[in-house]
């Protein structure tokens, strides 16, 4: 129990700083601080003509961020260990991250209405859906959710949760950077994108380990039984 609560309560806290972020790049896209300097160097880059296959591939990795795809194997996942472990628990939990995105990330880009770098002028509500990054949250959110439910109904090693863990990393910088190479997203819809994405993902797995169920079973589950 006490291993229990430590393990919320830094996932709480993690979700606290990830959000603390979070606000503090609004508050400089909003005040036109720093960062937005460092946006608009970016922005200005001159990007490499790749041949037909390059921008293929660059264009097929930007998918990993891509919220219909993403939905469609995390919601896969979740009812194949549903049907397997007779339980609601990793159906439930995704249908709760996705709405959970969409509200909070589509009211923010609403709100602050900021225009893509593409146009190379910066202006906010003016109609834009630039902040924050719809790809940056979604990728960390939704490939974090689908390895934090991969790992919890396998036979959970600390191999399995670091490769876990690394491989959404890495998934997630990709995203920003093919975001950034393509010019699609500011620098800061991005860090915004994927503070807000690290907060939303932490707090619902911080509520599927505080909230029991008995019709949870999983193979952690029931090495916790056993012991």
């Amino acid at each position: 129990m006490k291993h229990l609560e430590r393990s919320v309560s830094s996932l709480i806290r993690n979700a606290a700083i990830a959000m603390g972020a979070f606000i503090y790049i609004t508050f400089d896209v909003l005040h036109s601080g720093p960062l937005t300097e460092l946006d608009a160097t970016i922005a200005r880059w001159q990007r490499p003509n790749l041949p037909a296959w390059g921008d293929w591939v660059i264009y097929n990795l930007d998918h990993l961020g891509l919220r219909g795809l993403t939905a469609l194997f995390l919601l896969s996942l979740s009812i194949y260990l549903g049907r397997k472990f007779r339980t609601w628990r990793p159906v439930n939990l995704s249908i709760v991250s996705l709405l959970a995105l969409n509200l909070v990330v589509g009211l923010a880009k609403l709100e602050f209405g900021r225009t893509k770098p593409k146009l190379q002028i910066d202006l906010l509500d003016a109609g834009g859906m630039s902040y924050p990054s719809g790809h940056a949250s979604n990728a960390i959110l939704t490939w974090g959710l689908f390895a934090y439910l991969a790992v919890k109904y396998s036979a959970p090693s600390r191999l399995r949760t670091q490769t876990a863990t690394w491989s959404v990393a890495a998934t997630t910088l990709l995203v920003v950077l093919v975001s950034l190479f393509r010019n699609t997203h500011w620098l800061s819809d991005l860090i915004g994108g994927v503070s807000i994405g690290t907060a939303l993902l932490m707090l619902i797995v911080a509520v599927d380990r505080l909230v029991s169920s008995s019709r949870t079973r999983s193979p952690l589950s029931t090495e916790e039984v056993r012991s």
